[in-house]
């Protein structure tokens, strides 16, 4: 009788062996060849401590500013303003702006810092916004004047440079344009400063002073500032390197009240044609706003929006005919002409004076060979 075999029992079953932790990848693929040295081993790779993440950030070539630990951004600053329509808005951008530029540094006044500015979701700014700065030294400005469909909310995301250490850092503007409250202005006058730069007058100091020097030459009333530009973005070149020599500001100025009769003489057609003849224009007041501020009243002009543009005359279709002009009177008929001759005086005399010269310079070439008599003579038969 056979004896009876028990089978064997089964291995035990292990729970498979899990792998080490990964690290969050960087981004960053290097594909380098393996060399350990007899009797190691290889051992998992542990993230870097928060502490040391600069020095990983510089060694990798990553921003130290803008991201984190694991390319997480930092938290941007977020400021609400209020521009309105039809109002000139101007924000300043400087180190006080941006307090965490460097973090955890004071910034000395004298670090160049620079700024870029762009709508969120695109790369420019919006139409009616606009950006300067002089130089990395001087703080930037945000300006412009916002019109009826710029209504609503924007959002301007700025960016800030050290120039450095290249620390970077970011703000959030979240613009709500509004409409204004109060009266109208319907009384619009521009002038032309040719003693300033943009970036002189954008600062309130410098327009408060021209608002209250302008008050001279205008009757009592309220002025706001509607619109600065630069007079190199209106067509203006840019100055020789003399000392004085401004860019020039155009400075729209709008009012509830009616004009003066000292500006409406200035902007009369007899002011202008003076000045196109190179004289003085027409200023039957003080100026009040020399020598603070140098205006060119030749390029003053008033817009009065009080008045309604009157509107267009309802237009009747006609004929089709024009009517009769005696300067112009074009031939109602041609007679006929025969070009036959003129086409043959046109193709075949050219072609007759190349038939001739190509018979020429084949006599030339040909019949008038140098040497050919002593070739033959030298020749035997």
């Amino acid at each position: 009788m056979a004896a009876l075999r028990t089978p064997a029992a089964p291995p035990p079953r292990h729970p498979p062996s899990l792998p080490p932790p990964r690290a969050p990848s960087l981004g960053l693929s290097l594909a380098l060849p393996e060399r350990r040295l007899p009797g190691t081993e290889r051992l998992p790779f542990s993230p870097p401590p928060l502490g040391d993440w600069h020095l990983w950030s510089v060694c990798l070539g990553l921003p130290t500013g803008l991201a984190g630990p694991w390319g997480m951004e930092a938290q941007q600053q977020q400021t609400t303003l209020h521009p309105l329509v039809g109002r000139v808005f101007v924000h300043t951008l400087d180190q006080e702006t941006f307090p965490r530029l460097p973090e955890h540094t004071a910034v000395p006044r004298t670090v160049p810092v620079t700024y870029h500015a762009h709508l969120q979701g695109h790369p420019d700014l919006p139409r009616w916004l606009r950006y300067t700065q002089r130089s990395p030294h001087h703080p930037g400005f945000l300006y412009g004047t916002a019109t009826p469909q710029d209504r609503g909310r924007q959002v301007i995301e700025v960016t800030a440079y050290n120039r450095d250490s290249f620390d970077t850092t970011r703000q959030r503007l979240v613009l709500l344009i509004e409409d204004p409250e109060g009266p109208l202005l319907p009384y619009q006058a521009e002038f032309l400063v040719r003693s300033h730069d943009v970036e002189e007058v954008l600062p309130s100091g410098p327009a408060s002073r021209f608002l209250t020097t302008l008050g001279g030459l205008w009757k009592p009333g309220e002025l706001q500032l509607l619109n600065i530009t630069s007079a190199l973005d209106r067509g203006g070149r840019v100055p020789l390197p003399i000392e004085g020599r401004k860019e020039g500001v155009y400075i729209t100025v709008g009012s509830a009240s009616p004009f003066s009769t000292c500006l409406k003489m200035v902007a009369s057609p007899d002011s202008h044609a003076r000045c196109a003849q190179g004289q003085a224009p027409l200023l039957s007041c003080y100026d009040t706003l020399a020598p603070h501020f140098r205006v060119d009243w030749c390029n003053v002009s008033l817009v009065d929006t009080s008045v309604p543009e009157p509107a267009d005359a309802a237009r009747t279709p006609g004929d089709g005919v024009l009517e009769h002009d005696p300067f112009f009177c074009p031939p109602t008929e041609a007679t006929a002409r025969d070009f036959l001759a003129d086409a043959l005086v046109t193709l075949l005399l050219p072609l007759l004076v190349a038939l001739l010269l190509a018979v020429l310079l084949a006599y030339i070439m040909c019949c008038r060979r140098e040497g050919r008599l002593k070739r033959d003579l030298a020749t035997s038969k």
